[in-house]
């Protein structure tokens, strides 16, 4: 009897111990894993990034900007060519599935993808994944039940931005925006059926009659109509966006545009990603309309040389001094702006060491600038990070794009 009560006794008195001693060392009982929080939702990025300079560009744009959103706003965002990733076990990993720049092409990928949505999973798609001209359509609950618009009609030309209306403010992917907002520049579809009359779909936004014209070709300009630009079906968890084609310079495969300038347009497509993944709550938009210098390596300040606001001029580190040349505001679109100029990838250039300027802003990719990891200001149209020659912190040092590699001198601390 005496052991079978001097067990315990001792038991309880060693737990008593180990329990003052964790509160002494501050032991924490938390699993380990609690440091970094798993994603919300996970997305997952199809693409094909082959066929047309627009709409490739669009592509090297979107990996760039979901991964810096994904990180500000607690998803995650992978990308794949690989279309036999679309199978149901594979698919049961994730919440959203992205379509960039076309759809699946097999029996197996379609009827995985059908399965998925079947069940819940949820969908963006963007532009050209929409995209069919073949009669009879080549896979009609894709067009004809799912997205609703049948075959392609027309296409505006060229790209511009337009003015939009949001018809359904109720909708999560809409919360907290106006009664019209400005696009991005893109070329825009039409459809063969009039999704106003399919009672499965709800519009979320259209172009707005205060637009016309849209294009610049009279021979591909639209005069008046009806066109819906997102919309959502209400059997599923989808979205389809009809933006995804930036503005380009074919003869030199120069991008003219960004699809993500647009400062509303990004919180809708936040606002929808986050609906769509089963998140709850407010997303973190880009940074804007904060003026003050922009620090950088070593301590130093991005510079406009010689204080100069001819175009071209350079864009360097300095001593930080409170100059004008050293006031940059961070804008709604996504451009930085100082003596009424923008920063800019001269010749919107997108190769390693092209260097940065100041330019009349002009509201093309060249001058859109993101958070993205580490401190750093990516480029979407390049992929490239902001990045300080050398690496030097000198005087004069020059400002150019290069691959984003997390060091110090990609480090920025924006104005707030």
């Amino acid at each position: 009897m005496s052991r079978s009560r001097t067990a315990p006794s001792l038991s309880r008195t060693l737990l008593r111990l180990f329990a003052l001693l964790a509160v002494v060392l501050g032991v924490q009982t938390a699993p380990a894993h609690s440091a970094q929080a798993a994603p919300a939702f996970k997305v997952l990025a199809f693409y094909d990034g082959t066929y047309d300079a627009a709409h490739i560009s669009f592509v090297h744009e979107a990996n760039a900007w979901f991964p810096q959103q994904a990180a500000a706003n607690g998803f995650s965002y992978t990308a794949t060519t690989d279309w036999n990733q679309l199978n149901t076990a594979n698919l049961a990993n994730y919440q959203v599935v992205l379509f960039l720049d076309d759809y699946p092409q097999t029996a197996a990928q379609q009827s995985a993808f059908k399965t998925y949505m079947d069940n819940g999973g949820g969908w963006l798609g963007f532009h050209v994944s929409a995209y069919n001209d073949a009669v009879p359509s080549d896979w009609s609950w894709y067009h004809n039940t799912f997205l609703g618009t049948g075959t392609f009609r027309s296409n505006s030309w060229g790209p511009t931005s337009e003015t939009l209306k949001i018809e359904d403010r109720g909708h999560p992917a809409t919360a907290g925006l106006p009664s019209t907002i400005t696009s991005s520049v893109s070329e825009w579809y039409s459809w063969q059926n009039d999704l106003r009359q399919n009672p499965n779909i709800d519009i979320l936004a259209s172009i707005d009659p205060s637009s016309f014209p849209v294009g610049t070709d009279p021979n591909q300009t639209w005069y008046s109509g009806y066109y819906p630009i997102v919309w959502t079906n209400r059997n599923y968890k989808m979205l389809y966006a009809n933006f995804g084609h930036n503005a380009m310079d074919y003869a030199t495969n120069t991008t003219l545009s960004s699809t993500f300038a647009s400062a509303q347009q990004n919180q809708l497509l936040l606002n929808g990603l986050r609906w769509l993944g089963g998140a709850s709550g407010p997303v973190t938009p880009p940074p804007g309309n904060h003026t003050g210098p922009i620090v950088g390596y070593g301590g130093k300040c991005v510079d406009i040389a010689a204080a100069s606001s001819a175009n071209g001029a350079a864009v360097q580190l300095y001593d930080c001094n409170g100059t004008s040349a050293q006031s940059w505001t961070v804008a709604s679109n996504g451009s930085l702006q100082a003596l009424g100029k923008c920063m800019d990838v001269t010749s919107a250039g997108t190769a390693n060491g092209t260097k940065v300027q100041l330019y009349d802003c002009n509201g093309t990719g060249s001058q859109v600038w993101q958070p993205g990891a580490n401190g750093s200001l990516v480029n979407p149209q390049s992929g490239k990070c902001l990045d300080a020659t050398g690496p030097s912190s000198a005087n004069g040092t020059r400002l150019q794009i290069w691959s984003c590699t997390g060091s110090a001198n990609q480090s920025w601390t924006l104005p707030s």
